[in-house]
């Protein structure tokens, strides 16, 4: 099975605002182990949390900068990026504002093809200091 090509078309279906079609990439029983606040770790809380950033940044793009995929597991390291003039984010009205961070997914595969598990780690930080949420600090 090709991985890459289901990552790829996983990123290009988020852009486009698909996320039932980025859900069928999904196992029932998957498990996300990052942790989204509010949301279950399941296929459905997955959901609600593209739903939620779609709806708060319209024109989210996620662009793959890199991709290793091995028999059962792929990473990625993504390039996010959005406005934030939709609806409201992690309690924070709409600030009309741009981010542009960097993300890394790894995804797990189950013998059908579909992804069974996904760890995140995403410039949370880096975000919300783009969306002034919180102060940015003096250059390093």
């Amino acid at each position: 099975m090709d991985h890459s090509a289901t990552m790829q078309r996983m990123y290009d279906l988020i852009n486009a605002g698909d996320i039932a079609g980025f859900a069928t990439s999904l196992s029932d029983d998957f498990v996300e182990h990052e942790e989204l606040p509010g949301l279950e770790p399941t296929k459905e809380g997955v959901q609600a949390f593209f739903h939620m950033l779609r709806a708060a940044f319209p024109d989210l793009r996620m662009e793959v900068e890199d991709l290793i995929v091995s028999e059962r597991r792929a990473v990625a390291r993504v390039r996010a990026s959005g406005t934030h003039d939709g609806g409201e984010f992690l309690d924070l009205p709409a600030t009309g504002k741009r981010f542009d961070v960097q993300l890394i997914d790894i995804m797990g595969f189950g013998d059908d093809g579909l992804v069974s598990e996904h760890w995140g780690v995403l410039d949370q930080l880096g975000m919300l200091q783009q969306l002034g949420a919180i102060p940015a600090g003096p250059p390093a």
